[in-house]
């Protein structure tokens, strides 16, 4: 999973479903309410949609998506 973006883990961990394909699911859903104009937010969930569809459930769920204890929107 090293290759997913800070922005694509983001996603996952805010759409997670418990599991790879029940995130999925989710991040498909919310991609059906996007608006015309979200193009940005479209193509982020689609390659995280497709970097997820390319793992294993066993990869999905053995990997930690987002550190907890980092706050990007504090100050060091």
């Amino acid at each position: 999973m090293n290759d997913f973006t800070y922005e694509e883990m983001f996603l996952v961990e805010a759409y997670g479903g418990g599991t790879r394909t029940g995130t999925i699911e989710a991040l498909s859903a919310m991609r059906g309410h996007l608006e015309e104009d979200e193009t940005e937010l479209r193509e982020l969930t689609d390659s995280t949609i497709q970097k997820l569809s390319a793992l294993s459930d066993q990869d999905y769920s053995s990997t930690p998506l987002y550190d907890h204890e980092w706050n990007p929107f504090t100050e060091s």
